[in-house]
Formats: structure tokens, C-alpha cells, sequence
């Protein structure tokens, strides 16, 4: 029997078909409403709030009630330039500066090996090697790295028994770097933002390798050029949106980031400490608004540049 014999039943016109026909006629109106309930989240709850609270930094606080006077003033924001206050801008900027920079080093020859060398099953564990520390826990990871960087730890064990104790304890002299031991030290502070953030920049630096051509290191080579010189000339300039998009996520992270210097480091505030304890501890909710300013200024001109250099397609 062909299937033109059949007696199909035509289908029913009910509210959920015809809707469905609507939306998938109308494609522009489908994608808004999918895309109106995270927009509303994003614009009301997250920025909404934001916007509040950065509000509050043309506001002051009046010296004696400890009350906030809601008159418009630009007082607050120029307090930021007080000494003390710009040295925790300054302190905060100069160690995200840092990890980024450490960071950089230790994870291009990593990404390097990874993107030009590995194979198929190393490759597949040079992922989970690097993304598995990202599955524990923060504070586990941040309290294990203050016994490591205890005056008593391992670090300070190894050292002595290379013969490195008196050199570590030369390092922990130094007026800026040094401190009691390295738990208590802007060192201690770097090694351990270091650690967290590293993976973030071995994934964008191994996927921009990945897309540099092996014919153009080749064509170098054929021409004369020297390994150093390919490197500087072909391999760094191709790879360096990668480097930038990975030290997007170092930086930005380094300079918001308040519990790893509370748990390890000196007793001088950054940025996210400022924030925290101005607007908990000390009540004065106008010049944590203005702090909370400084690290979204310093990371839109940074993406600026970032943007400029291509660094966008690695990410």
C-alpha cells in the first residue's frame, strides 16, 4: 500500500504549535526573549548594584556622626591622592604588575612545549595537568601555600638543605621583598597569586601558538636565521595576543583579589582590602566607592591597549 493511502490525521492547531510557528518565523523575536531574562539579570542585579554602590563615591562622610552626607562633592574622590591612600593604589597596581610578568615567564615555555612538540595523549594530559588545580579549592590552595612559605615550611627546609638557607635569608633582608619569612612578604604574596592564576595564562599563550604557521618558522630557518632570532621575530610578535589575553585575566584578578593578602603577605593594604575594610570595618562606604573605581579605570585602559593588540582573538 503506498503512503498516499494512508488517512493521516491533520495535525492540531493549538496556542503552543502556533506560537512556535510565530517564533519560528519572527527569528529576531526568538533571540530576544532567550536573551531578555540574562540581560535583565545582568543590567539590574549585577551592574544595577554596581552603579549604586560606585554612586556613593561623590558622597562624603561627615568627620564626627560618621554619617554619610548625600551632597554632590568631588572631596572623596580626590582623597584617593592622599599619600597613604595612593601608595595603596600604587602597592596594589606594582604586584598585579608582577604576577602577570612572573606569570608570563613561566607559562610560555609550558604553552610552548604543549602547542609545538606534545602529542595527542601528552597533549590531553598537559590540560588536565593544568586544569586540575582549578578544581580544588581556593582557600585550600591559599593556606596550603602560607605552611609551604612558613618560616618553618618546606620552601625554607629545601633551601637549607641545598645550602640555600643563608640566600633566602639574604632575599628576606631586603627592605621591599623581604619580611620575618616568606608567609609574611609581598614575595610569599607574588609566589602565591602566581600559583592560582598561572593556568590562566598557559591556555591563551598555547592557543596562540597553536595558530602560528610551521612554514613561517621553517621559511626563518631555511634563510639563515638563527633559533634566538626566530624566536624574537616570528614566534613572540604571532604570539603575544595570546601573552596579553592571558595577562587580562592575571592582572584583573591580581588587582580585585583580597583574601590571599590577608592570609599571606605585610600588613599593607591593596585595593581590595582598602574596599573591604572602609566599607565594613571603618563605615566609610564613599571612599570604598571611590577605591572600588580605581581598579575598573586601570583595567579599561589596559583592555585598550590589550584590544589594540589583537589579544581579544586568543581569548
Amino acid at each position: 500500500m503506498s503512503p498516499a493511502g494512508f488517512d493521516l490525521p491533520a495535525p492540531r492547531e493549538g496556542i503552543g504549535r502556533r506560537l512556535s510557528d510565530a517564533l519560528t518565523r519572527h527569528g529576531r523575536l526568538l533571540t530576544l526573549l532567550l536573551l531578555t531574562p540574562p540581560l535583565l539579570w545582568l543590567g539590574l542585579i549585577y551592574l544595577g548594584s554596581l552603579f549604586v554602590f560606585l554612586a556613593q563615591s561623590i558622597f562624603s562622610i561627615d568627620p564626627f556622626s560618621g554619617m554619610i552626607v548625600r551632597e554632590p562633592t568631588t572631596a572623596t574622590l580626590i582623597e584617593l591622592f592622599r599619600p597613604a591612600n595612593f601608595d595603596i593604589v600604587r602597592r596594589t597596581v606594582l604586584v598585579a604588575a608582577a604576577v602577570t610578568g612572573l606569570c608570563a615567564l613561566l607559562a610560555f615555555p609550558i604553552a610552548y612545549y604543549a602547542a609545538r612538540y606534545a602529542g595527542p595523549k601528552v597533549k590531553a594530559g598537559f590540560y588536565l595537568a593544568v586544569m586540575m588545580p582549578l578544581w580544588s579549592s581556593y582557600l585550600v590552595k591559599v593556606y596550603g601555600w602560607k605552611l609551604l612559605l612558613a618560616k618553618e615550611g618546606a620552601i625554607g627546609w629545601f633551601a637549607g638543605r641545598l645550602g640555600l638557607g643563608g640566600a633566602l635569608d639574604a632575599w628576606l633582608a631586603l627592605p621591599v621583598v623581604g619580611g620575618p619569612s616568606l608567609s609574611v612578604s609581598y614575595t610569599g604574596m607574588v609566589l602565591t597569586f602566581t600559583y592560582l592564576w598561572l593556568p590562566f595564562m598557559i591556555l591563551p599563550i598555547q592557543a596562540a601558538l597553536e595558530r602560528v604557521p610551521p612554514h613561517l618558522i621553517e621559511a626563518a630557518g631555511d634563510l639563515g636565521a638563527s633559533p634566538g632570532l626566530v624566536f624574537r621575530t616570528v614566534i613572540l610578535p604571532l604570539a603575544m595576543p595570546g601573552v596579553v589575553a592571558g595577562a587580562i585575566f592575571t592582572f584583573s584578578l591580581t588587582l580585585g583579589d583580597y583574601i590571599v593578602p590577608q592570609i599571606i603577605g605585610t600588613s599593607a593594604l591593596v585595593l581590595g582590602q582598602a574596599v573591604y575594610t572602609l566599607q565594613g570595618t571603618a563605615g566609610n562606604i564613599p571612599l570604598a566607592a571611590a577605591f572600588s573605581l580605581v581598579p575598573i579605570l586601570v583595567m579599561a585602559l589596559f583592555l585598550t591597549i590589550a584590544r589594540r593588540t589583537g589579544a581579544f582573538d586568543a581569548l
